[in-house]
């Protein structure tokens, strides 16, 4: 144990010494510095430890002052820095805009009369939403979807939904392997950008359900893993509005999932010739390269067009707007389910790109009405009695738009 060390005092009692020895002297006083040597020396942490005394004259110890360095002179100020990537920014979304735009044209070579449609999977593309496409047999679903791959250089698969149809058919499974002796996972048709789910609701809920969460989180899990589908992943659904016997509506949980309703009607007399016209010239459906169809946009375009479409503004009053007609479907005496808030914000979504679409980079109280009957039709559903006096949604929809305030 080492020792605590002391201050060591020495008395000397001298009993010779007589009355005329010299008389004491009075103590000097102790100065700081040797109270605080003395002190440290006292203390067994820190004895060990130099002891710093300030020098005489000392000047006391001024904060230091900032060194400015010089500021390159090539480098741009940060205002200019923000004014060149906007200006960026603004040359990549317009020639998005442009690449986009002739996509229509593009389809048009192959399906004539259906430009409502392809502007409509346009804004779903670019929205990262899914489309629910309605209509009588031949009217060209299936050939859209395909021509519209084609132009966007877009991989796509197209399931054909039967009754026997499993789950493991749309999202894969895991496969044993006797070479290895070990499960692999084998990706089902769902792995693409493009799924046509041909008449969707010919198969058993529990497969239509296989899409829920390949449609909301881009992703199956197999076997306890996620594994992520490709991006973009667009799911375009197809069903016959005429023929109900021996299929499965959709529930309305997973109609709300669809970001569109697109309804494609019989063509009228000018356009069902031009189709006529073209198979009498030899046009084959299942040949699109010899109907000319050729890549004029791509996922680098859409990518762009997305990031575009968030930076479209809209003002405080048109979301009031939004808000307001989505309340509206609630309290309508024709219809028993109203618009969920996911229908407000698809809403909010398809507006922004329809107004970038047009060359805008606001919202408009028309954009909203432009969009909302192919974005809320399929989320509200009618009472009974409005269906027995041949009430239709859209004609809810329309009443719905023409009595709430338009903001000015």
């Amino acid at each position: 144990m080492t020792d605590i060390p002391t201050t060591r005092v020495e008395t000397h009692a001298d009993t010779t010494s007589d009355a005329t020895s010299e008389p004491a002297r009075e103590p000097e006083p102790v100065r700081e510095a040797e109270v605080t040597r003395e002190a440290h020396a006292a203390d067994p942490e820190t004895a060990s430890e130099p002891v710093d005394e300030p020098a005489p004259d000392a000047e006391p110890v001024r904060d230091a002052e900032p060194v400015h360095e010089p500021r390159d002179a090539a480098a741009p100020a940060p205002s200019e820095v923000t004014r060149r990537a906007d200006r960026d920014a603004e040359h990549e979304a317009n020639a998005a805009r442009e690449s986009l735009g002739r996509v229509r044209a593009e389809v048009a070579k192959a399906v004539v009369g259906q430009d409502a449609a392809v502007t409509g999977l346009v804004i779903a593309l670019l929205c990262r939403g899914h489309v629910l496409l309605e209509g009588v047999p031949g009217v060209a679903k299936t050939l859209l979807v395909r021509s519209l791959s084609a132009a966007l250089q877009l991989d796509t698969t197209r399931i054909q939904f039967t009754p026997d149809l499993m789950p493991g058919d749309v999202t894969g499974s895991l496969v044993y392997d006797a070479r290895s002796s070990e499960f692999s996972f084998r990706e089902g048709p769902v792995f693409t950008n493009l799924l046509l789910a041909d008449e969707i609701n010919r198969t058993p809920p529990k497969t239509q359900a296989s899409l829920l969460e390949a449609m909301e989180e881009r992703q199956v899990s197999i076997d306890g893993r996620p594994r992520p589908l490709p991006d973009p992943f667009v799911v375009c659904a197809t069903q016959n509005p005429v023929e109900y016997e021996g299929t499965y509506p959709l529930p309305e949980a997973q109609l709300d999932r669809f970001l569109l309703k697109l309804t494609m009607p019989l063509p009228p007399r000018n356009v069902e010739l031009e189709v006529l016209a073209r198979h009498a010239a030899g046009f084959d459906p299942r040949n699109l390269a010899g109907a000319g169809i050729a890549p004029v946009a791509g996922p680098d375009d859409l990518a762009a067009g997305a990031r575009a479409v968030r930076r479209v503004a809209i003002a405080p009053e048109v979301m009031g707007y939004i808000v307001d007609v989505v309340r509206a479907t609630r309290s309508s005496p024709s219809l028993s389910l109203g618009v969920s808030p996911r229908g407000a914000t698809g809403l909010l979504s398809t507006s922004r790109a329809w107004a970038w679409l047009s060359g805008r980079n606001y919202v408009t109280p028309d954009d909203v009405k432009a969009l909302a009957r192919p974005t809320l039709r399929h989320r509200v559903q009618l009472r009974p009695e409005a269906e027995l006096e041949g009430v239709t949604v859209d004609g809810v929809l329309d009443s719905v738009l023409a009595a709430v305030p338009v903001p000015r």
